[in-house]
């Protein structure tokens, strides 16, 4: 069983790490468009994996908006997990 996106994002600490969890994050976007293709969500409604921003401008906005937002708080000591945090809150932070 492939390990959950919010495990492989703890697990960040360098580039290939970073890159794994880029890939899962792509794989888990494909399977929320599936199947909402499959079972469309409600309007206003997060996909069925929880994507709440489904283009790339939504996306890159909401972690961008999360970075900003959080400040200080959200700041990693391994830049690699900030990074990968920040892709991680594009996919949920409205």
């Amino acid at each position: 069983m492939a390990p959950e996106l919010h495990e492989l994002l703890e697990e960040v600490t360098d580039e290939p790490s970073f890159l794994r969890f880029v890939q899962a994050l792509r794989e888990d976007f494909e399977a929320d468009r599936a199947e909402a293709a499959r079972l469309p969500p409600a309007p206003y409604s997060p996909g069925p994996l929880g994507w709440e921003n489904v283009t790339i401008g939504a996306f890159l906005e909401a972690g961008a908006a999360w970075a900003e937002d959080t400040g200080e708080r959200g700041l990693s000591a391994n830049p690699w997990h900030r990074c990968a945090t920040i892709l991680y809150a594009g996919k949920i932070y409205e």
